[in-house]
């Protein structure tokens, strides 16, 4: 296993290749694994090899907390293609092996139950944050055009009955009269709603239901807030 001379260009593209479907070396968190390959890599891969490109910005904010990621740092030969011979170094692997062991872990094992608590400890404040975070609530902003019958239409009634709907999610706006020709107003009304509660079919057949007065809705605008 390996990826070759991560120090030349077709080292970096098998590195590049290996992370097209990966956004890490092993496992859905950044780990020593990642720390080993990383320190690896002398310098920013290029532009082109964006996967690449992508995991060593993403890594390189991890900095300050690299000797606390999880998982026990190995030899480069043991990441990477199964078909794929580590050269990175010539040879020099060893003693960097030694240094990344003093620096991020021990064989000791003391250390290591103390380094697995830390691990743990800091999963489980990144879960009880991610809970506690609110969901994002998707909504949008619609406009929205009721035509009457004709002139002779009540239209503070039909604007009445449109605001008498009631739902989880929806909230009525400002609204106005439109002309649009021949006497007869439109209503053009504005509602704020969530988006996976609330649907521009769901108003539409609310609204016409009043057959009375409306003659058809339109969506006028729609943004997404």
């Amino acid at each position: 296993m390996g990826f070759g001379d991560l120090k030349t260009p077709a080292g970096l593209q098998v590195l590049n290749d290996y992370l097209a479907d990966k956004s890490y070396i092993e496992g859905y968190v950044p780990s020593q694994a990642d720390v080993a390959v990383f320190e690896a890599v002398s310098s920013p891969p290029p532009a082109d090899l964006y996967h690449a490109l992508r995991w060593y910005n993403h890594i390189k904010s991890y900095e300050k907390e690299k000797a606390s990621l999880p998982g026990v740092k190995k030899a480069l030969g043991k990441y990477g293609p199964a078909n794929v011979e580590d050269t990175t170094g010539s040879g020099a692997t060893d003693s960097k092996d030694d240094d990344d062991i003093d620096l991020f872990g021990s064989d000791d094992e003391e250390e290591s139950e103390e380094a697995k608590r830390l691990r743990e400890e800091r999963l489980a404040q990144y879960e009880s944050k991610k809970a506690k975070k609110p969901a994002l609530v998707a909504k949008s902003s619609i406009l929205l055009d009721v035509k009457p019958w004709d002139d002779e239409t009540d239209m503070a009634k039909l604007e009445e009955c449109v605001r008498s709907i009631q739902a989880d999610g929806l909230v009525w706006g400002s609204s106005k009269l439109v002309p649009v020709g021949y006497g007869i107003k439109k209503l053009q009304i504005q509602c704020v709603v969530e988006d996976d509660k609330v649907g521009t079919d769901m108003l539409e057949e609310k609204i016409t239901a009043f057959e009375d007065y409306v003659q058809s809705m339109d969506v006028a605008a729609f943004n997404k807030i």
